[in-house]
């Protein structure tokens, strides 16, 4: 289990790798929850995504000796992109596993940071498969994109700050996928807060976490299907277990639903913000009830967008 010491000292490594984002609120979208929101904004953060903060933990975490064969990762982008970063800056080789159908700016974003890309069919299986290859030929360490604990470690700063910033946080609602983010927030929002309430908002073409939330094992999607790519992976044991146990619940959202907060985001708040990153406010905006009158902090994940989608995501 991840330790609030292991926060805490994840926080102190990283701290020179990353930028404190800050938390934004908006009165009109206030308005139609009946609560205060509070945005945590990590399409600001280095690399665009809240994922520096874990593969920049992990990458730190290992022995010169695990570096000197570079590092290795399997992502559809942000994380990728984390791990493509952080070998820069270590001064090693990445090697990135890619979903062939990766959204291009990430893709674009992972060659610029100078890592060596691979790419595969877009599931589980072959991500796992392809990777292991590379690992196997070159000794590069693998970082798991969520299954790590210094990974979960490091996400959980993002929580860790937003309660520094907003100590009075009720709720915290965060988006999940493997759950990194999802397992680290509830973690962080359990040992720095009081009483924080964690929830989470998943997409329903990829509803496996909240399968596995209600049977306590992990399950699969009955489809993948969603405009959240950064969302598509399942659940680790590791994961499901902290959220299982620190989790209130998990909330589904549709595509027009994702959709709708992600143009609000837009039209109110002017900022850039990629799909996954707004699966919280959609489910907030669809569960009013639970967060009316409440202090509530939504992590904003990322901010990489592909622009070509726009016309697909706002046509009316």
């Amino acid at each position: 289990m991840v330790t609030k010491n292991d926060i805490e000292q994840a926080h102190k490594l990283i701290a020179k790798y990353i930028h404190r984002t800050p938390i934004l609120t908006n009165t009109s979208i206030n308005a139609m929850v009946g609560a205060e929101l509070f945005f945590k904004c990590e399409n600001f953060q280095k690399i665009g995504a809240f994922k520096i903060r874990g593969g920049m933990n992990a990458a730190l975490s290992l022995s010169p000796e695990k570096l000197a064969n570079g590092i290795a990762t399997h992502s559809s982008g942000n994380h990728a992109q984390a791990i493509a970063f952080a070998a820069r800056e270590l001064g090693v080789k990445a090697y990135i596993v890619m979903p062939e159908n990766a959204p291009a700016v990430k893709v674009k974003a992972v060659q610029g940071y100078g890592a060596e890309i691979s790419f595969c069919q877009p599931n589980q299986a072959a991500r796992e498969a392809t990777v292991q290859k590379i690992v196997e030929a070159t000794g590069a360490a693998f970082i798991h994109p969520f299954d790590n604990d210094r990974v979960i470690g490091g996400q959980a700063t993002c929580v860790k700050e937003m309660i520094e910033d907003m100590p009075q946080l009720a709720v915290v609602v965060a988006p999940v996928g493997g759950g990194g983010l999802l397992s680290g927030t509830a973690l962080g929002a359990h040992y720095f807060g009081e009483n924080i309430q964690v929830y989470a908002g998943e997409p329903e073409g990829a509803a496996d976490a909240v399968l596995s939330f209600k049977t306590g094992k992990v399950e699969k999607a009955p489809f993948v299907n969603t405009i959240a790519d950064g969302l598509m992976t399942s659940l680790s044991e590791r994961t499901l277990g902290i959220i299982k146990t620190y989790v209130k619940d998990i909330f589904l959202v549709s595509e027009e639903e994702i959709k709708g907060a992600l143009r609000l985001v837009y039209e109110r708040m002017k900022i850039v913000v990629e799909p996954s990153c707004v699966v919280p406010l959609a489910a907030v905006l669809k569960n009013k009830a639970v967060f009316e009158g409440k202090k509530t902090g939504i992590i904003l994940t990322g901010g990489n967008v592909d622009l070509s989608a726009f016309g697909e995501w706002f046509q009316q």
